[in-house]
């Protein structure tokens, strides 16, 4: 009889564990919708490098989600792909997504140079943590990197985002553009779906919003934005040196011009939850 109740106990997990299905993530106009409801990112950029180390580390990801909840966080984006099922499977029951993001050239590891970026996607594409897969970080300003002509980066990009469509049609593309992107980058790019873009105007991302209504109808969000800790100089009422009021309520700013755009921003990832 035990035997028989552990086979269905055992028989019964396998089918719980199994039957986690990747959310439909899509986009209509200007928004982005997980399951056909409407989605704000209300998130946190995540790159969790212990102090003299140069290597992420999970150590700590228990207490980090704990919290990320508190603060009503709901997204996390990575530099760098999460190839830890044990780790997706914690943000996923924490009740937070994740945005997954791949650099051009990481020595062949899910990199969009060597084409293993496709590797990670098929292997995590049903899990259900996943947002969207994001393409760079503000390469925009290195066309070094991309033998001095930045056109090589966004056709490189433009072909990683038709290769993630083909691959996975259950969620977006995108990429983390330093600051509003220009008529080149949206010509090469007609397979990007969401714009991430990193902006930082001091406490107020000013008029990004109208400035891309003009250029644009797909969804955007700020991919990073955000304010230090540190006061240069003693003004506007806040101390010079280490100054974590001053910084709140430049946050503050921030995310109350973002939320009173929500038609045309889908949210945003601050930067950052560590300081690397």
């Amino acid at each position: 009889m035990k035997q028989i109740i552990s086979i269905i106990l055992t028989g019964l997990l396998f089918i719980s564990v199994n039957s986690l299905k990747a959310d439909v993530v899509s986009i209509s106009g200007r928004q982005i919708f997980v399951n056909k409801s409407l989605y704000t990112i209300k998130g946190i950029c995540y790159h969790p490098v212990p102090k003299g180390s140069d290597k992420v580390s999970f150590v700590n990801l228990k207490n980090d989600l704990s919290l990320m909840k508190e603060a009503g966080i709901n997204t996390i984006r990575v530099y760098q792909p999460v190839n830890d099922k044990s780790v997706l499977d914690q943000i996923h029951e924490a009740g937070i997504k994740i945005i997954i993001g791949f650099g051009y050239n990481q020595d062949g590891k899910f990199d969009i140079l060597s084409g293993t970026f496709a590797d990670y996607i098929t292997k995590y594409k049903d899990h259900p943590a996943i947002l969207f897969w994001e393409l760079g970080n503000e390469y925009n300003y290195h066309p070094e990197w991309f033998g001095g002509a930045i056109e090589n980066w966004y056709r490189a990009m433009n072909d990683a985002a038709e290769k993630i469509h083909q691959i996975d049609p259950s969620h977006p593309a995108a990429t983390a553009h330093g600051e509003l992107p220009d008529a080149k980058a949206l010509s090469l790019c007609p397979n990007i779906d969401v714009w991430g873009m990193n902006v930082y105007r001091w406490d107020n991302p000013g008029n990004i919003f109208s400035d891309w209504c003009k250029i644009s109808n797909l969804p955007m969000y700020l991919a990073e934005a955000g304010a230090d800790s540190y006061m240069s100089a003693t003004m506007n009422g806040y101390e010079k040196g280490p100054n974590e009021k001053a910084q709140a309520d430049a946050t503050k700013n921030i995310l109350n011009q973002i939320f009173m755009n929500q038609d045309i921003c889908s949210g945003v990832t601050l930067f950052a939850f560590s300081d690397e």
